[in-house]
Protein backbone atom coordinates (compact mmCIF):
# COMPACT_ATOMS: atom_id res chain seq x y z
CA UNK A 1 0.00 0.00 0.00
CA UNK A 2 1.63 3.60 -0.93
CA UNK A 3 2.66 5.80 1.90
CA UNK A 4 -0.37 8.90 1.94
CA UNK A 5 1.31 12.03 1.12
CA UNK A 6 1.83 14.51 3.72
CA UNK A 7 -1.06 16.71 2.15
CA UNK A 8 -3.50 14.12 2.11
CA UNK A 9 -3.80 15.34 6.14
CA UNK A 10 -5.75 18.75 4.99
CA UNK A 11 -7.70 17.45 2.15
CA UNK A 12 -10.74 18.26 4.40
CA UNK A 13 -9.45 21.10 5.81
CA UNK A 14 -11.79 23.66 5.16
CA UNK A 15 -15.11 21.25 6.13
CA UNK A 16 -12.93 20.15 9.52
CA UNK A 17 -14.37 21.25 12.77
CA UNK A 18 -12.15 20.71 15.68
CA UNK A 19 -14.81 20.22 18.84
CA UNK A 20 -13.38 21.26 21.75
CA UNK A 21 -15.89 20.34 24.55
CA UNK A 22 -16.00 18.31 27.97
CA UNK A 23 -16.85 14.54 27.74
CA UNK A 24 -18.35 13.68 31.13
CA UNK A 25 -22.09 12.03 31.36
CA UNK A 26 -24.01 15.54 32.44
CA UNK A 27 -22.46 17.73 29.52
CA UNK A 28 -22.56 14.28 26.89
CA UNK A 29 -26.39 16.11 25.51
CA UNK A 30 -25.13 19.66 24.65
CA UNK A 31 -21.99 17.90 23.07
CA UNK A 32 -24.20 15.45 20.91
CA UNK A 33 -26.13 18.21 19.41
CA UNK A 34 -22.75 20.46 18.35
CA UNK A 35 -21.70 17.23 16.64
CA UNK A 36 -24.88 16.88 15.07
CA UNK A 37 -25.31 20.59 14.24
CA UNK A 38 -21.69 20.70 13.03
CA UNK A 39 -22.34 17.68 10.49
CA UNK A 40 -25.92 18.93 9.50
CA UNK A 41 -24.71 21.66 8.22
CA UNK A 42 -22.18 19.85 5.65
CA UNK A 43 -19.39 19.64 7.93
CA UNK A 44 -16.97 17.49 9.72
CA UNK A 45 -16.87 16.83 13.09
CA UNK A 46 -13.55 15.98 14.68
CA UNK A 47 -12.14 15.50 18.44
CA UNK A 48 -10.13 13.91 20.74
CA UNK A 49 -12.33 10.84 20.77
CA UNK A 50 -11.51 9.51 17.43
CA UNK A 51 -8.21 8.40 18.23
CA UNK A 52 -7.31 5.10 20.12
CA UNK A 53 -3.82 5.30 19.96
CA UNK A 54 -2.13 4.26 23.28
CA UNK A 55 1.22 4.80 21.46
CA UNK A 56 0.63 8.49 20.76
CA UNK A 57 0.99 11.10 23.56
CA UNK A 58 -2.66 12.90 24.04
CA UNK A 59 -1.09 16.17 23.28
CA UNK A 60 0.41 15.50 20.34
CA UNK A 61 -3.00 13.56 19.25
CA UNK A 62 -4.75 16.71 20.02
CA UNK A 63 -2.13 18.66 18.27
CA UNK A 64 -2.72 16.89 14.85
CA UNK A 65 -6.31 17.16 14.82
CA UNK A 66 -6.29 20.80 15.16
CA UNK A 67 -3.95 21.25 12.59
CA UNK A 68 -5.86 19.35 10.19
CA UNK A 69 -9.49 21.51 10.77
CA UNK A 70 -9.77 25.16 9.59
CA UNK A 71 -12.46 25.50 11.93
CA UNK A 72 -12.36 24.92 15.84
CA UNK A 73 -15.74 25.04 18.28
CA UNK A 74 -14.43 25.36 22.00
CA UNK A 75 -16.99 25.34 24.67
CA UNK A 76 -15.91 27.28 28.15
CA UNK A 77 -18.49 26.54 29.97
CA UNK A 78 -17.86 23.72 32.51
CA UNK A 79 -14.78 25.31 34.56
CA UNK A 80 -16.25 24.93 37.57
CA UNK A 81 -14.40 23.76 40.64
CA UNK A 82 -14.33 20.09 40.92
CA UNK A 83 -16.40 18.66 43.84
CA UNK A 84 -13.96 16.21 45.05
CA UNK A 85 -10.90 17.75 44.23
CA UNK A 86 -12.19 21.74 44.56
CA UNK A 87 -10.16 22.71 41.43
CA UNK A 88 -10.93 23.83 37.96
CA UNK A 89 -10.92 22.04 35.08
CA UNK A 90 -8.76 23.58 32.45
CA UNK A 91 -8.59 20.87 29.74
CA UNK A 92 -10.81 22.92 27.34
CA UNK A 93 -9.11 27.22 27.90
CA UNK A 94 -5.59 24.82 27.13
CA UNK A 95 -6.72 23.53 23.98
CA UNK A 96 -8.37 26.74 22.90
CA UNK A 97 -4.59 28.04 23.58
CA UNK A 98 -3.34 24.99 21.39
CA UNK A 99 -6.04 26.13 18.81
CA UNK A 100 -5.05 29.92 18.83
CA UNK A 101 -1.23 29.06 19.46
CA UNK A 102 -1.19 27.12 15.99
CA UNK A 103 -3.11 29.55 13.57
CA UNK A 104 -1.06 32.31 15.31
CA UNK A 105 2.97 30.35 14.36
CA UNK A 106 1.55 28.29 11.50
CA UNK A 107 1.83 28.50 7.58
CA UNK A 108 -0.79 30.67 5.57
CA UNK A 109 -3.14 27.45 5.86
CA UNK A 110 -2.84 27.46 9.62
CA UNK A 111 -3.54 31.29 9.23
CA UNK A 112 -7.06 30.88 8.25
CA UNK A 113 -8.25 29.34 11.50
CA UNK A 114 -11.48 30.29 12.82
CA UNK A 115 -13.41 29.36 16.00
CA UNK A 116 -16.66 29.80 18.03
CA UNK A 117 -16.03 30.30 21.55
CA UNK A 118 -18.75 29.03 23.94
CA UNK A 119 -20.04 29.45 27.57
CA UNK A 120 -23.05 29.45 29.16
CA UNK A 121 -23.07 32.95 30.31
CA UNK A 122 -21.85 35.46 27.68
CA UNK A 123 -19.51 37.24 30.12
CA UNK A 124 -18.37 34.73 32.82
CA UNK A 125 -14.90 33.78 30.80
CA UNK A 126 -13.61 37.18 32.05
CA UNK A 127 -13.22 35.83 35.56
CA UNK A 128 -11.30 33.65 34.77
CA UNK A 129 -9.46 33.99 31.26
CA UNK A 130 -9.90 37.64 30.75
CA UNK A 131 -6.83 37.42 27.96
CA UNK A 132 -9.78 36.24 25.54
CA UNK A 133 -10.81 39.57 26.07
CA UNK A 134 -11.75 40.93 22.79
CA UNK A 135 -12.68 37.73 21.20
CA UNK A 136 -16.80 37.25 20.32
CA UNK A 137 -17.79 34.84 22.36
CA UNK A 138 -21.21 33.27 22.51
CA UNK A 139 -23.57 31.45 25.17
CA UNK A 140 -25.81 28.07 24.84
CA UNK A 141 -27.28 28.98 28.87
CA UNK A 142 -26.89 25.27 28.80
CA UNK A 143 -29.93 24.51 26.40
CA UNK A 144 -29.80 22.09 23.66
CA UNK A 145 -31.37 24.29 20.63
CA UNK A 146 -29.41 27.31 21.98
CA UNK A 147 -25.98 25.53 21.44
CA UNK A 148 -27.99 24.22 17.97
CA UNK A 149 -29.02 27.51 17.01
CA UNK A 150 -25.48 28.84 17.97
CA UNK A 151 -23.22 26.25 15.80
CA UNK A 152 -25.63 26.71 12.77
CA UNK A 153 -25.44 30.30 12.75
CA UNK A 154 -21.52 30.59 12.87
CA UNK A 155 -21.46 27.74 10.21
CA UNK A 156 -23.47 29.71 8.20
CA UNK A 157 -21.52 33.06 8.79
CA UNK A 158 -18.08 30.90 8.22
CA UNK A 159 -18.94 29.30 4.92
CA UNK A 160 -21.66 31.28 3.33
CA UNK A 161 -23.57 28.66 2.08
CA UNK A 162 -27.60 28.23 2.57
CA UNK A 163 -28.40 25.90 5.19
CA UNK A 164 -31.97 25.54 7.26
CA UNK A 165 -32.81 27.52 10.21
CA UNK A 166 -31.69 27.00 14.06
CA UNK A 167 -35.16 25.72 14.78
CA UNK A 168 -35.27 23.19 12.06
CA UNK A 169 -31.65 21.88 12.71
CA UNK A 170 -33.30 21.25 16.45
CA UNK A 171 -36.30 19.58 15.51
CA UNK A 172 -34.52 17.18 12.70
CA UNK A 173 -31.79 16.87 15.70
CA UNK A 174 -34.93 15.55 17.77
CA UNK A 175 -36.16 13.07 15.44
CA UNK A 176 -33.41 11.84 15.00
CA UNK A 177 -33.24 11.31 19.06
CA UNK A 178 -36.02 9.41 18.34
CA UNK A 179 -34.95 7.00 15.69
CA UNK A 180 -31.43 6.30 17.65
CA UNK A 181 -32.58 3.53 19.53
CA UNK A 182 -33.50 1.59 16.55
CA UNK A 183 -30.90 2.66 14.62
CA UNK A 184 -28.31 1.00 17.26
CA UNK A 185 -30.59 -1.83 17.27
CA UNK A 186 -30.46 -2.24 13.31
CA UNK A 187 -26.13 -2.10 13.87
CA UNK A 188 -26.84 -4.34 16.83
CA UNK A 189 -24.99 -1.34 19.43
CA UNK A 190 -26.47 -0.08 22.17
CA UNK A 191 -26.65 3.30 23.04
CA UNK A 192 -24.25 3.74 25.88
CA UNK A 193 -21.52 1.24 23.93
CA UNK A 194 -21.64 4.24 21.17
CA UNK A 195 -18.21 5.75 20.27
CA UNK A 196 -17.73 9.28 18.83
CA UNK A 197 -16.81 7.34 15.99
CA UNK A 198 -20.19 5.38 15.61
CA UNK A 199 -22.14 8.60 16.75
CA UNK A 200 -21.08 10.42 14.22
CA UNK A 201 -21.37 7.84 11.18
CA UNK A 202 -25.33 7.35 12.51
CA UNK A 203 -25.80 10.95 12.21
CA UNK A 204 -24.42 10.89 8.69
CA UNK A 205 -26.36 7.87 7.56
CA UNK A 206 -29.53 9.18 8.57
CA UNK A 207 -29.08 12.49 7.35
CA UNK A 208 -28.12 10.56 3.94
CA UNK A 209 -31.48 9.16 4.46
CA UNK A 210 -33.04 11.72 4.79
Amino acid sequence: MPRAKKSDRFVDYDISVFVNCPFDSKYKPIFECIVFAVIHCGFRARCALEIDDASQVRIDKIFSIIEECRLGIHDLSRTQLDRVFRLPRFNMPLELGMFLGVKRSGDLRQRRKLCLILDRETYRYQKFISDISGQDIRSHVSRQMDAISVVRNWLRSCSGRAMPGGAEVYRQYRQFRYDLPELCEKLQLKIKEATFNDFTNIVAEWLKAK
